[in-house]
């Protein structure tokens, strides 16, 4: 008996680790003092540019929209996926990224498979400006099914204590303007494929879609880091909710003072297509579409009513839309 044998393979580890470090190393920028292989990643924290630089992170996954890139054999959407949703993570408290650690567990060990996610890791970390330090790749058979895997992920960013974005300074009267999502991101695939699969084949094209289900369900998380730091830069938002699950509401009411609570104006916008096959086919409410689904809204800015045309101005080209207000309870 050998590692090898119990399911274990070493060398397959090695070689996944010569294939990606070129890759790797190409988010590197000067602030990253080791290379690729190290215990830990090594970060100048020198921040010369900020009088009180406040380190921000977050940890996620890409829960059960793993199961769809599986069983379609796409495996290069699921790593930007991720570091999106964690940039957006922090982005709500004001952060800018700085560096990226991720976590690849399977059963069996696909080479091909786990460069092809780690390859969507580091085009997103680049388009992010983050560099990706640090790893682990975990195989373990007896824990993980033929062919799945799981992939997590912790980021950490900095932004200036002054400029923290948390919500505090929100009151009565501010405007709410919605971003669009890409389609569901990284939530509510448990319900989606349960709704959908029962009916569909993800090859199957659906002319609500105008695309195949898969493709559709694999919509890459969005980014909203280009098009809203400027306007954290500028101090025109008072609050950011990244809509993950628990919908808009659950998570723009998080953010607000106590004695405050939004409206949301659900006519607003064109909820997507994705989003309407799985209420009808599944026979949903519109109270566990609202809870579970972003619906087409994937970040809520907050800010004065005297700069919303500002705001929407500045992200006319993210699909932005007034959908509410804040309210006194």
């Amino acid at each position: 008996m050998d590692y090898t044998t119990a399911g274990v393979n070493i060398s397959a580890g090695e070689e996944l680790v010569r294939r990606i470090a070129p890759l790797v190393r190409s988010t590197f920028n000067s602030r990253v003092l080791a290379d690729v292989g190290h215990f830990g990643g090594f970060y100048d924290a020198r921040f010369e540019d900020m009088r009180h630089p406040v380190l921000v992170s977050s940890t996620d996954g890409v829960g059960t929209k793993l199961k769809v890139a599986i069983a379609m054999n796409v495996h290069s959407t699921v790593g930007r996926d991720l570091v999106n949703h964690c940039v957006n993570d922090i982005l709500a408290c004001g952060a800018r990224p700085l560096f990226f650690l991720d976590y690849f567990a399977t059963g069996r060990l696909d080479v091909a498979t786990a460069e092809q996610v780690i390859a969507g890791l580091v085009t997103a970390c680049r388009e992010n400006g983050c560099a990706l330090i640090g790893g682990e790749t975990a195989e373990m058979p007896s824990l993980y099914a033929e062919g799945d895997y799981d992939l997590a992920g912790t980021i950490v960013g900095v932004v200036e204590k002054d400029a923290i974005v948390d919500g505090r300074s929100i009151r009565e009267g501010d405007v709410l303007i919605g971003l669009r999502s890409s389609g569901l991101h990284t939530n509510g695939y448990s319900l989606a494929r349960a709704v959908l699969l029962g009916r569909y084949h993800l090859d199957e094209y659906i002319p609500e879609l105008g695309a195949t289900l898969g493709s559709s369900l694999l919509e890459i998380h969005r980014s909203y880091l280009h098009a809203v730091m400027p306007l954290i830069e500028r101090r025109l938002v008072v609050g950011l909710a990244h809509i993950t699950g628990g919908g808009i509401v659950g998570n723009t009411q998080r953010i607000m003072p106590k004695g405050l609570r939004i409206l949301i104006e659900w006519d607003r916008w064109e909820i997507p297509p994705i989003f309407r096959l799985i209420q009808k086919v599944g026979g949903i409410s519109d109270d566990e579409m609202r809870r579970v689904f972003n619906l087409g809204i994937g970040m809520v800015i907050v800010c004065r009513a005297e700069h919303a045309a500002h705001v929407l101005a500045m992200t006319t080209d993210e699909g932005c839309t007034v959908i509410g207000r804040v309210v006194a309870e």
